[in-house]
């Protein structure tokens, strides 16, 4: 592997071509990038994921193991799988100072990962619901849209995106794009605006011009909805019976308003949708959903992102290997939280060096976070 980090050298295309030019330098980056590196590019991990002595079976053992510092395993583990982004979970996070330190750490391994936090407001929120931080605190967002104002919603996402960028996150996984449309739904409820898909809609777009305008990329999630499920698919299969026709007049509407609000990053749900696919397989895996819908019938240009491929509805219909080759198939650029990272890493390298994923898949993808990776850099100006 070359010794010069990706992020490196993508600052260094930039500066020199210009903004004028931006296309051209992430080309020249993705022509200096090896292929360890560009694969590596497509994997956001858990902390843990580079800590190679612990292992894992279920996120629930991960607040004991308590890991909130950079050691010398993980190091190494990055030197040699290099990944593209880092997501940090509420028992990551001590206090201030140690969350500092870890973020600069982390930033200084060799591919300097981007860093990304779930804080949607409400129940979500690894930093405000921590006593040692000292941030603004809000409702669910079902909770604070109600009053149907929607400068209340931008103004949360403003104070949000504000601490975030100041401890140095890039990404705040959220909003939350669904419609809270199934009262039995588990796992969404409140933490989705409304239950009407035009009051959802307008309230995307307010809380991603809140993280734009104050220097954080923003994630819709869960695409193509979780709103409307009743099982909930970190412990296993979970589906909606709807039709696309159905989606459409739905679930697609606040998609398709933050999409055109300029959303960067939309996130996968694992769940089927057998009456538009024919079959049980999640989202995250359809070709159908993410290349058809997502990008064909919705026009997204943007990265996809997974939900954590170590939950329930991924990992108990199939083998991690098997999952993570499927969803780069179907079109996925960004494998979220995979479990036994090292092995599922080679596992897709030895499957572009035989041919299964052509490398110009892979290229896709990485051109796509490049330019994730530039309008951080470029929000970091602010």
């Amino acid at each position: 592997m070359r010794k010069v980090a990706f992020g490196l050298l993508f600052v260094a295309a930039l500066l020199a071509s210009g903004c004028s030019s931006n296309d051209a330098a992430i080309e020249q980056e993705l022509k200096q990038m090896t292929l360890q590196q560009k694969v590596g590019a497509m994997f956001f991990v858990r902390p843990e994921a580079l800590d190679t002595d612990f292992y894992y079976d279920s996120p629930s053992v991960l607040k004991s193991y308590n890991l909130q510092e950079v050691n010398d395993r993980m190091r190494e583990t990055a030197r040699v799988y290099p990944p593209g982004g880092i997501i940090l979970f509420a028992h990551n996070i001590k206090s201030e100072p140690q969350l500092s330190q870890f973020i600069k750490d982390l930033r200084a391994l060799p591919s300097q990962p981007m860093l990304c936090v779930d804080e949607e407001g409400g129940s979500v929120a690894r930093l405000a619901n921590n006593p040692n931080f000292r941030v603004p605190k809000f409702a669910n967002m079902g909770s604070l849209a109600a009053s149907g104002r929607t400068n209340e919603v931008m103004a949360a996402s403003t104070a949000i995106g504000e601490y975030l960028k100041r401890y140095g996150f890039d990404i705040d996984l959220a909003p939350v794009a669904d419609v809270n449309t199934n009262p039995r739904n588990v796992v969404i409820g409140a933490r989705a605006f409304s239950n009407e898909p035009k009051v959802a809609a307008e309230m995307v777009k307010a809380y991603l011009k809140g993280l734009q305008k104050s220097g954080v990329i923003g994630c819709l999630k869960h695409f193509p909805g979780h709103g409307d499920t009743q099982a909930d698919s970190h412990f296993g299969y979970a589906m909606s019976r709807k039709t696309w026709d159905e989606i459409k007049d739905c679930e697609m509407i606040p998609f398709k308003a933050g999409i055109d609000a300029g959303a960067q990053i939309v996130m996968t749900a694992h769940i089927s949708l057998p009456n538009v696919t024919g079959s049980n397989v999640p989202s995250t895996l359809s070709p159908m959903i993410l290349q058809d819908k997502l990008r064909g019938e919705l026009g997204y240009q943007g990265v996809i992102m997974t939900d954590a491929m170590e939950m329930g509805a991924i990992l108990r219909q199939y083998p991690v290997e098997d999952a993570a080759v499927m969803s780069i198939k179907a079109g996925v650029d960004i494998l979220l939280c995979v479990r036994e990272y090292p092995k599922v890493f080679d596992a897709v390298l030895n499957a572009v060096r035989r041919g299964e994923i052509p490398e110009s898949r892979i290229d896709e993808s990485v051109r796509r976070i490049l330019k994730l990776r530039h309008q951080s850099i470029t929000y970091g100006d602010k």
